[in-house]
């Protein structure tokens, strides 16, 4: 196995302890699982609104537009 060094702020460094220390394992360990998981994804997350990633799904459900207008929807509600 290599080894390679990375710089990481401090904040990220006492959490990775932190987590390890907890699960009885080492930082290494933790950050080999972390980057295997990342590169099995395969695709990187998308960069944009949520409007923008969800635009595929506007219009795909059933019921009303905007529940703030719709005073019927609200008849009864918290009895």
């Amino acid at each position: 196995m290599k080894t390679i060094s990375l710089k990481l702020p401090d904040k990220l460094k006492k959490g990775l302890a932190e987590r390890a220390e907890r699960e009885g394992t080492t930082k290494s360990a933790l950050i080999r699982e972390a980057i295997a998981t990342y590169l099995s994804r395969g695709a990187r997350c998308a960069n944009g609104s949520f409007l923008e990633l969800a635009g595929d799904l506007i219009g795909r459900l059933e019921g009303p537009g905007d529940l703030s207008y719709d005073k019927e929807y609200f008849k009864d509600f918290g009895r």
